[in-house]
Formats: structure tokens, C-alpha cells, sequence
């Protein structure tokens, strides 16, 4: 996907992006290209593969759910800024909580902000589990999000304790979250959450699978969640 593809199928979306927007966006390609060098940040470094499925995907998301407004948003293992950023990019009123275990990808992200004139994001670095039991964080966000971090079980018990009551959980997935989810409906009970809806598409040009999961919380989460680092993935709930 070239930019201007890129740009054409937001379009097509009803997302429109100003030239200062194309612009950001063009940045953070040279800045993730220039600091994968150093880090491992991807393994995808053409302009097109980025642009498809990176930010295309990453701003897929907005095809269901609306962004619009000041809404706080906690990204939990972003990795590098996906999808947290390419939605800031186009809906700059959001604010951003960026929490991720690895310190080099935390300072990359720091550059990356200051390369766009980001305000308004945040950056953590900590482990999910710790970050979610930290009181300032638990419950407190409009909206987590999380992008092939891990699977529905375990990713609920991560996100689902940052979620406010009457908030969003948004679990950006592939091909396997239908089973996911139905392997995961007792965790989000237990959690507080709620499923939603689950919306399946497939990206242009390659036509892979991708599916958005929306979950809202219902009720806070027991404090006993999440559990010690690492135990989540070990023994998820059942």
C-alpha cells in the first residue's frame, strides 16, 4: 500500500487526513526504519508493508468504533506505537497511555513523539500485570487496546483491570478470535467485561484475516487480578 493508497483507503473509510497528517505519518516510517537498525522494533521495513500493516491496521479499528473526542486510551504492549499512534495521528484530541516491558522500545517511542510534535501521550515502561495493580492506573482509562500481544484469555486479564467501569476493552486480532473469544468468555465474566460484538474483515491488497474484538466492563475487576507477572500466560482463566 502506497501512501496515497493509504491516505485513499482511510478516504474511502471516512477518514481524511491533512497533508500535515500524510506528513506524520511519512515520519514515523524514515523514524522506525532509522531506530530498527539499532532495535528490533519489526520485521516489516518496505514503505508498503508498513503502511498496510501497520498503520492501515492499526487505524482499522476506527472503522468500528468512533475516536472522536478526548478519550484516554492505554496501550498496553505497543511495541512500536501500534495502534495507539497512527490513531493519535488522526485523532490528535485523543490522549495516550503507552505501557510496554522493554525499555529500548520505550525510549524509541519517546523519540518518535517528539519527531511528530505528539502532545498529550504517556510512556511506561512496565510490565503489564505490574502496571494494571498499580492504583494511579487501575480502572481509569476510557479505552485499552492491545494488538497481537497475546490471546484472548490472557489478554483480558491484562487489559480488562485498566478498563473504567462503563469503559472499552479493544483487542485488535486475527484470523483465530472467534475461538479465542469463546475460549475467553469465562475470563472476561470473571474480569467484569463484557462481550460486545467481534468485527471480521480482511486487509486490501492481501486479503488476511483481521477481526476487532469490543468488549465493555460491566463491573471492577476483582482485586486479585491481574496476578504476578508471567502467571496470566502460565495458567489462564478457564
Amino acid at each position: 500500500m502506497t501512501p496515497e493508497q493509504f491516505k485513499d483507503g482511510l478516504h474511502e473509510r471516512g477518514i481524511n487526513i491533512s497533508p500535515e497528517q500524510a506528513e506524520q505519518f511519512e515520519t514515523y516510517f524514515q523514524t522506525l526504519v532509522e531506530w530498527n537498525k539499532k532495535i528490533n522494533l519489526t520485521t516489516l521495513t518496505a514503505k508498503e508493508d508498513v503502511y498496510l500493516k501497520h498503520f492501515y491496521d492499526s487505524i482499522s479499528a476506527a472503522f468500528y468504533y468512533d475516536f472522536t473526542g478526548n478519550s484516554h486510551i492505554c496501550d498496553v504492549g505497543a511495541g512500536a506505537g501500534f495502534p495507539s499512534i497512527p490513531l493519535k495521528i488522526c485523532f490528535p484530541e485523543l490522549q495516550i497511555t503507552i505501557v510496554d516491558s522493554l525499555k529500548k522500545r520505550i525510549h524509541f517511542l519517546e523519540q518518535l513523539a517528539t519527531n511528530l510534535n505528539l502532545t498529550g501521550i504517556a510512556f511506561y515502561h512496565d510490565r503489564a500485570e505490574n502496571f494494571a495493580a498499580n492504583h494511579t492506573f487501575r480502572e481509569s482509562f476510557d479505552i485499552v487496546m492491545a494488538r497481537a500481544v497475546a490471546k484472548m484469555s490472557v489478554l483480558s486479564e491484562l487489559c480488562l483491570p485498566l478498563v473504567k467501569k462503563h469503559g472499552t476493552f479493544i483487542a485488535m486480532k486475527g484470523a483465530s478470535a472467534e475461538e479465542e473469544v469463546t475460549e475467553a468468555k469465562n475470563a472476561f465474566k470473571t474480569l467484569g467485561g463484557e462481550l460486545v460484538t467481534t468485527h471480521s474483515f480482511q486487509l486490501p491488497q492481501e486479503n488476511s484475516d483481521r477481526s476487532i474484538v469490543i468488549l465493555h466492563k460491566v463491573h471492577n475487576t476483582p482485586k486479585k487480578y491481574p496476578r504476578k507477572p508471567g502467571t496470566p500466560a502460565k495458567k489462564p482463566i478457564t
